[in-house]
């Protein structure tokens, strides 16, 4: 049975749920865009059913469309929605219209229940980190690009799936 997750933006401005089959927070995105909106470390993404999101203070949120390729011929604006507190900045989720039944919470925004911590982290996109940014102490995997596994494929071969 999916796991109800709970989850706040720093200044309480924004509250929300969402039933989620694969909470477990494996997987770190060194991404330019993950590491400047989410901060130096990046950003971990959890998957939700879209269709279970409640939101209380919606008023209080803006949308942010990231810039992909930046500065090269092949710039662009990217599809996805990271949804943030406009008042303290705090990232709540990301949202893309190609995969509409399901929503990312960043893990930084869950309040409730406690997440399980993975025994091995997946660091992904390090081919975009700097060398100042030092990758999680203990087990991990690191990809240069993205990993080989979805959220979901990842949390069921690992018997982590709440179907």
């Amino acid at each position: 049975m999916p796991v109800e997750l709970k989850g706040s933006c720093h200044c309480g401005a924004v509250k929300f749920s969402l039933q989620s089959s694969t909470p477990v927070p494996y997987q770190l995105c060194l991404c330019s865009v993950c590491r400047k909106v989410g901060g130096v470390g990046g950003s971990i993404n959890l998957g939700g059913h879209s269709n279970t999101l409640k939101v209380e203070g919606k008023e209080n949120i803006s949308v942010y469309h990231a810039v992909l390729d930046r500065g090269t011929p092949n710039e662009r604006i990217a599809n996805s929605e990271r949804n943030f507190c406009k008042h303290c900045s705090s990232m709540l989720w990301l949202y893309d219209s190609t995969w509409p039944d399901y929503i990312h919470p960043f893990a930084s925004a869950i309040d409730s229940p406690p997440l399980e911590s993975p025994e091995t982290m997946v660091c992904i996109k390090l081919d975009s980190k700097p060398d100042y940014v030092r990758l999680p102490e203990g087990n991990k995997k690191t990809y240069q690009n993205y990993g080989p596994d979805s959220l979901e494929e990842w949390h069921k071969a690992h018997g982590l799936y709440k179907a």
